[in-house]
């Protein structure tokens, strides 16, 4: 599956991560003490979970035939650490209503999505 590194140095709080062969700044903004070089962590999950809803609805237009001309995906968390939450809005162009109703649904069943709904185990060990 996947595979990701991050490294921390004595710069606060600029963090160095390489993903999927492609290597991406994250920084906390200058309000928290960072520098802002680069998206905080909720920003980046908040990206992913972007990325994986335009893929994904992206591709079940392709496969169904239907001219998508864009979608964009807007979205915001939401809440405190108890009731936190992701508010997700499809602004989609060249499809008709219940093409659009259908992309909906899809949206909700996304990798991701399913993902974050669910929880995700993780197991932490000292190398």
């Amino acid at each position: 599956m996947a595979h990701g590194t991050a490294h921390i140095g004595e710069t606060p709080w600029r963090t160095e991560i390489v993903v999927g062969g492609h290597a991406i700044v994250a920084d906390e903004p200058e309000a928290l003490g960072g520098q802002g070089a680069g998206p905080a962590p909720y920003d980046l999950l908040l990206a992913s979970l972007g990325a994986c809803t335009a893929i994904t609805l992206k591709m079940y237009a392709v496969r169904k035939g239907w001219p998508l001309q864009s979608l964009d995906v807007d979205l915001k968390l939401r809440g405190s650490k108890d009731d936190m939450h992701v508010e997700r809005t499809l602004v989609i162009s060249g499809l008709d209503e219940d093409q659009k109703s259908r992309l909906a649904d899809i949206a909700e069943r996304t990798p991701v999505t399913l993902t974050l709904k669910s929880g995700l185990p993780i197991e932490t060990r000292l190398a």
